[in-house]
């Protein structure tokens, strides 16, 4: 089965577009009613549904971490008001697109069955966790800060009423009165406390609907609804090994919050953070990290630039390429948090400087 997913979507991968397209096109003739659970752009849907597809085709012969993967999905997806009569049509319209785009040379009997099963493990994972969870599907929170960092940088902090159960590292997704049904996967850069208080950095991406809009209007008193955590990339406590942090941009969100717990917790692990950006005025958190570094020796912190970084005590180059230059840190946990291809380009670097692939943790983060 592994085998016959991985080579089929392999073929139809350079189609991608045109297999999403098609999904929303079966999935929204066969089940009409749920039209009315997605935004009037469909653009930003599109592209998370086929990075989900990537991580599911990745995953599938790790079943204990694609299951946990899957639990989350499915508590998330209470928040659509997903039901699950849905899951069925889902994969009416998931099975629908793949044969079309494949066609009949590609898409034979043994291919249709190895992704029958294979869905039918995912929508029994994802309608077992939905049906099981007792918790909110959504958490009311209050916008009590919003700080403009630079034109396309803004600090914001929400408070909700009861706490979000999230762990630091974890993500979660967000919805905005500015941009009503279009979600955003964000991380908070706080560890969990008893004030609830949630930070957010957030920066304009090209095409990003939401981010622009949370940037440039965003407001005290605004309410957004914030969905169910999600993410593996969360300190495990029964390890004891020393940990290597690697942050592009706002990517430095997750790593911040992992920082805080850690000091929160009084660790004795060592922790080397780098962090990356195209130029000195990207590393926007740089002096409170390196004050951070000062008050816990444990920590190290070091800065990266594509510019030239010397004026700046800074490493140059990518941040992936940097911290490869420093060995395999094959004695060390890894995360790796940023854009999609901050993320790939890091963990290439890695592995090909010698990393074991299991000591290093991403999460499939859905920016827009």
């Amino acid at each position: 089965m592994v085998s016959l997913i991985r080579s089929s979507f392999a073929a139809v991968a350079p189609r991608s577009e045109e297999l999403t397209q098609l999904f929303y096109g079966w999935l929204f003739r066969i089940a009409p009613e749920t039209r009315e659970l997605f935004p009037v752009t469909m653009e930003l849907q599109r592209t998370r549904l086929l990075r989900a597809l990537v991580h599911v085709v990745q995953m599938v012969d790790r079943p204990d971490e694609l299951s946990v993967f899957l639990r989350q999905l499915g508590r998330d997806h209470r928040k659509f008001g997903v039901v699950g009569e849905h899951y069925d049509k889902v994969g009416e319209a998931l099975l629908g697109a793949l044969r079309e785009t494949a066609g009949p040379a590609l898409w034979t009997h043994e291919v249709e069955e190895a992704w029958t099963g294979a869905y039918g493990i995912v929508a029994q994972a994802m309608r077992e966790a939905a049906d099981a969870e007792r918790g909110p599907a959504v958490w009311m929170a209050r916008v009590m800060e919003h700080r403009r960092i630079s034109q396309d940088l803004a600090v914001v902090r929400v408070q909700t009423s009861q706490p979000v159960p999230y762990l630091a590292g974890q993500y979660v997704s967000v919805e905005t009165p500015q941009r009503p049904r279009m979600w955003r996967s964000m991380s908070p850069a706080n560890a969990p406390g008893p004030d609830c208080v949630l930070e957010f950095h957030v920066r304009t991406v090209p095409g990003g609907w939401v981010s622009r809009a949370i940037v440039s209007h965003a407001r005290v008193g605004d309410v957004w609804r914030i969905g169910p955590p999600m993410g593996q990339m969360t300190l495990d406590p029964r390890s004891r090994s020393d940990l290597l942090m690697v942050a592009g941009g706002t990517g430095l969100a997750p790593a911040r919050a992992i920082i805080e717990q850690l000091i929160i917790d009084g660790t004795d692990r060592k922790v080397a953070l780098f962090v990356g950006g195209r130029s000195w005025a990207d590393l926007y958190d740089i002096e409170a990290l390196r004050r951070s570094a000062q008050e816990n020796p444990w920590l190290s912190v070091v800065p990266v630039v594509e510019d030239d970084g010397r004026p700046h005590g800074a490493e140059t180059g990518t941040v992936g390429e940097v911290v490869a230059r420093y060995g395999a840190w094959a004695d060390r946990e890894i995360t790796v948090s940023g854009s999609p291809p901050m993320v790939r380009a890091t963990v290439n670097a890695l592995l090909d400087a010698g990393t074991p692939f299991l000591n290093i943790h991403y999460d499939p983060y859905h920016t827009d």
